[in-house]
């Protein structure tokens, strides 16, 4: 695989080459009519001055790139979730911050850990009164014309309910989690890859399978039950998010992208596989068009820290 990056990848946080990289100048890209481009939120719902920053960033993206949709992968409620639909959170940290207009799109959310000490069905039901925020399940194949439009398919996973130490809370978390069946889960995420024939499989959740965080790192559960699934089915990208940071790891024979930098930063340090991580604020944009996967990890101002292309592999 030859990954591609930005010189602007080299000034800044931690960016290693390897066998095959080319590193080349930016250079100014036309959107191609069969793609879909969306942004990556994570770890985001507090109201901190980075939060507005990163929102207001990213709606400058979003509208420049023509962003179809926004991803948002967890903790979108900090920090003990939210109560109801009725929650004053809904508005102080969502509808009330992210009000660019590019940002009018569909979210695409899913649960995170702190999402799951309140009440996780109240962030499903709010999207019968909202008009951008879409989570018809815990776990669910995105529904996207965008997506298809790109030949791919996109899987949002409940990573939360896998996580030992969460179950075994005797708290709101801990009875939360132990309410869903995990393997139900696996069993849905394997057929549901296994009938995919898109050109590209994608699948997100809240926590990551690699990290170099040092809030969590490693996810040991996701390690040892989600991933054989991932590369059983060679899904060629990896969604997350938890740790506070932006990272790209390349290990597992796939390609882990992490945008937890929604609201604040913490120290992050190269792991096995890294190709790049930031203690920064911030958040992603990805685009999809033919046989490539291009991402940008951008801080809270919008200015681009890191940007790499990944093509497309295909099972054998």
């Amino acid at each position: 695989m030859t990954l591609v990056l930005d010189r602007r990848t080299l000034l800044g946080g931690f960016a290693i080459g390897a066998a095959g990289l080319t590193v080349a100048p930016a250079t100014a890209r036309t959107r191609p009519a069969k793609s879909c481009t969306f942004a990556v939120l994570g770890d985001w719902g507090r109201d901190t001055p980075e939060q507005h920053h990163v929102a207001a960033a990213m709606g400058r993206a979003a509208a420049a790139a023509q962003s179809d949709f926004v991803l948002a992968i967890g903790d979108n409620f900090y920090s003990d979730g939210v109560a109801s639909v009725d929650d004053p959170l809904w508005q102080s940290v969502f509808e009330g911050v992210y009000t660019h207009p590019a940002l009018q799109v569909p979210w695409y959310a899913l649960l995170g850990n702190h999402d799951y000490r309140g009440n996780p069905q109240a962030q499903i039901d709010y999207a019968a009164r909202s008009k951008r925020w879409r989570m018809p399940a815990r776990y669910y194949q995105v529904a996207d014309a965008a997506l298809v439009r790109a030949d791919t398919d996109l899987f949002a996973i409940d990573t939360s309910p896998f996580v030992e130490r969460y179950r075994a809370n005797d708290g709101t978390i801990g009875s939360n989690t132990r309410s869903q069946d995990t393997a139900k889960q696996l069993a849905w995420l394997d057929n549901a890859l296994s009938q995919s024939r898109a050109k590209w499989k994608l699948v997100t959740g809240h926590h990551p399978i690699r990290s170099g965080g040092s809030g969590h790192g490693d996810q040991p559960e996701i390690i040892a039950q989600v991933l054989p699934i991932l590369n059983r089915y060679g899904v060629q990208a990896y969604i997350a998010g938890h740790d506070h940071d932006l990272q790209h790891i390349r290990r597992d024979g796939i390609d882990m992208i992490q945008c937890g930098g929604g609201m604040e930063a913490r120290p992050v340090v190269p792991v096995e596989g890294t190709r790049f991580c930031r203690a920064a604020a911030g958040f992603g944009m990805v685009q999809i068009a033919g046989d490539l996967l291009s991402f940008d990890l951008r801080d809270e101002r919008g200015a681009s820290l890191y940007n790499a292309s990944v093509p497309v592999r295909a099972m054998a």
